[in-house]
């Protein structure tokens, strides 16, 4: 048995991936929005529950902001999956984690920008705050980075068992 097995693989790593990668993009924002603009955190989980219910949902209170958190989670443990799915297929995506993670999260900023919000009840993002913009763009960076990290077996990149299907 090799010291990799004794280490979290497979799925519960998309887990563990997704938590890690919502927490860190839940610090961000709720950090920046707090420090720069005066949101309260609650918000930013109201914000996310904003695709389902619009202005709505800033005023439902815990309900929503939890309806926030879970969806917020949901879809970052779909973000990790699906870069996994992809490392099967696409060796590159594992010989080279970090610059594919990073061009990852680039397009998944893209995406949610441009294609989830504006299909969502939430409507098109705004692009007003520059500083915003920015630090989001370089977040989902990371995001992408963190993505790649957890969803390769332990011992990327390049693990074995996830080439051959083992992890």
């Amino acid at each position: 048995m090799h010291r990799e097995d004794s280490r979290v693989s497979g799925w519960p790593r998309v887990g563990l991936g997704a938590l890690v990668a919502g927490m860190a993009d839940l610090v961000f924002a709720m950090g920046f929005w707090w420090i720069s603009h005066g949101v309260p955190p609650m918000r930013i989980l109201q914000s996310i529950a904003a695709g389902w219910y619009g202005e709505a949902s800033f005023t439902g209170g815990v309900q929503t902001a939890g309806v926030g958190a879970v969806s917020h989670f949901a879809i970052m443990f779909l973000f990790v999956a699906a870069y996994r799915q992809m490392a099967t297929r696409v060796t590159l995506l594992r010989q080279r984690p970090f610059a594919m993670g990073a061009v990852y999260g680039l397009f998944l900023y893209l995406l949610m920008n441009f294609v989830v919000l504006p299909l969502s009840a939430a409507g098109m993002a705004s692009f007003k705050d520059a500083g915003w913009v920015a630090a989001s763009i370089a977040m989902h960076a990371l995001i992408g980075v963190l993505c790649a990290r957890y969803a390769l077996a332990p011992g990327a990149p390049g693990d074995a068992g996830l080439a051959h299907g083992r992890a």
